[in-house]
């Protein structure tokens, strides 16, 4: 068993877009941080993408410009999985979405480490327990699902598996507060967790809606953008049932429910689009939607606008 302060040193397995972005953030916090890839080329770009995202936040109130170099200080990187975990307390995975690659990653881990480390992957829907299944001692191993990009989206949805105990819990959720993070409680090592549940159930009736002609891509989303998705950040669906009430929420949901989308297949045109080779930004632009090439820089450029943004605002009505 640990407590918080045992934890002194943290290693990132993975130096991809999710890796450097959640070794950025614990290094921000004051932890020295071990960065593994096979790769000197990964390693190599992330920290270039982790002085550029520092900066970037610094320049938007989010840090100091001052910091960036103190901060890069703590972040060391190796191709050497056993040099990144030999000492660590904590460990974060975050390979590729593969469960052969991460049930071989958590293997190797699970030996290398010492015998109180809490190992943590990263998967956004893949099944912790059975990530953890071929390793010995797997009562240590825990998710924790960042959200992208994750130097910026606060929540990490801690999924316990069969075997957690509670200390694990209880040293994960207070590390992720500790380094400004917001983590929540997945009590059920589900597909899909909580908030990719969530948000999947919303993307299959926006999917259905377009392959039944009901509007089009561009209409879907205007509608959610100016509608329910303006009050989500402070009206949630829970608390906005209790808001209206639960007799009307129960008289809505009786007339309506039987006309939703309720298929466990992907969407027809979504399989269509991708036969296709219709993939969105990443071929050209065509997928629901056209995308100019500014069109689309415009478009991470807004998300990043916003979500800065809305940090900024969140921790100043946090330290008021």
């Amino acid at each position: 068993m640990m407590t918080l302060d045992d934890v002194k040193k943290i290693a990132i397995v993975g130096g991809g877009s999710m890796g450097h972005g959640c070794a950025m953030v614990f290094a921000a916090a004051g932890y020295p941080v071990g960065m593994y890839s096979r790769r000197l080329e990964t390693l190599e770009k992330g920290v270039e993408a982790m002085r550029n995202d520092l900066t970037f936040l610094a320049e938007r109130g989010l840090g100091r410009v001052e910091d960036v170099d103190k901060t890069m200080a703590l972040v060391s990187t190796t191709q050497d999985l056993a040099e990144a975990a030999a000492d660590a307390d904590f460990v974060l995975e975050c390979v590729a979405e593969d469960m052969a690659l991460k049930q071989d990653t958590f293997q190797k881990l699970d030996q290398m480490c010492r015998p109180n480390a809490i190992l943590a992957t990263n998967t956004s829907v893949m099944s912790p327990t059975e990530i953890a299944s071929k390793s010995e001692k797997r009562d240590r191993i825990i998710g924790t699902h960042w959200w992208n990009p994750p130097f910026l989206i606060p929540l990490v949805e801690v999924v316990q598996t069969e075997e957690t105990p509670a200390w694990v819990i209880d040293v994960t959720m207070e590390l992720h507060r500790a380094i400004g993070k917001h983590p929540v409680h997945c009590k059920k090592d589900v597909p899909g967790f909580i908030a990719n549940r969530l948000q999947h159930a919303l993307w299959r009736e926006a999917l259905s809606i377009v392959e039944h002609g009901i509007a089009d891509a561009a209409t879907v989303d205007e509608s959610l953008k100016f509608g329910p998705g303006l009050r989500l950040p402070v009206l949630a669906p829970c608390e906005n049932a209790d808001m209206v009430g639960l007799d009307l929420t129960l008289s809505i949901h009786t007339y309506v429910l039987k006309y939703l989308e309720d298929s466990h297949e992907p969407s027809p045109l979504l399989k269509e689009k991708v036969a296709k080779g219709e993939l969105g930004f990443k071929t050209g632009g065509v997928g629901y939607q056209t995308w100019t090439p500014d069109e689309q820089k415009a478009l991470r450029s807004r998300l990043l606008t916003y979500l800065t943004k809305a940090v900024r605002e969140m921790k100043e009505a946090e330290a008021k």
